[in-house]
């Protein structure tokens, strides 16, 4: 049951929490997939029942799949869904106005301001990548990976504070 059929207060409902985007997030950008990178990964320390919570009701809505590991029985892949990989361009627009209105960090806010430059094409590439890793559908032939393209920038601005 929802409140309302507003698209907004839908979407809320499902990532307005607390948990969900920083999840969704370290799963974009820091290419993140198990639960336990996923627990000790994340700057924000998530206690690791909200994070199983939270994994739970991102795959009950579709923003997630699970499928087992061949390596381990017990242990759980997390992909995006392609609901998960059009969340892109929100998380592109969440991470510009928190660089141009909070106290981000230069290295934490690096890699918001190279999507908020790049603008939906780098958006759209960016997307085939999730695609590629967490779908299995290649993405077109010599497109430079953008994942790596964010993780150098995210590097050197690292490097750059020490």
């Amino acid at each position: 049951m929802h409140r309302s059929g507003c698209p907004i207060n839908l979407a809320v409902e499902v990532m307005g929490d607390r948990w969900s985007l920083v999840v969704l997030r370290d799963m974009m950008f820091g290419n993140r997939h198990y639960f336990r990178e996923l627990l000790t990964g994340s700057q924000e320390g998530i206690a690791s029942n909200i994070l199983a919570d939270r994994l739970r009701r991102l795959v009950a809505h579709g923003l997630l799949w699970r499928s087992s590991d061949e390596t381990h029985r017990q242990k759980i892949r997390y992909s995006l869904t392609e609901a998960g990989v059009q969340l892109v361009p929100v998380m592109a627009a969440l991470g510009s106005w928190g660089r141009r209105h909070m106290p981000a960090s230069h290295e934490l806010s690096v890699r918001a301001e190279l999507l908020e430059r790049g603008g939906p094409a780098l958006w759209s590439r960016f997307m085939d990548e999730l695609r590629e890793q967490h779908l299995g559908i290649p993405r077109p032939e010599g497109t430079p990976s953008v994942f790596a393209e964010l993780q150098a920038a995210y590097e050197a601005a690292v490097a750059q504070a020490r």
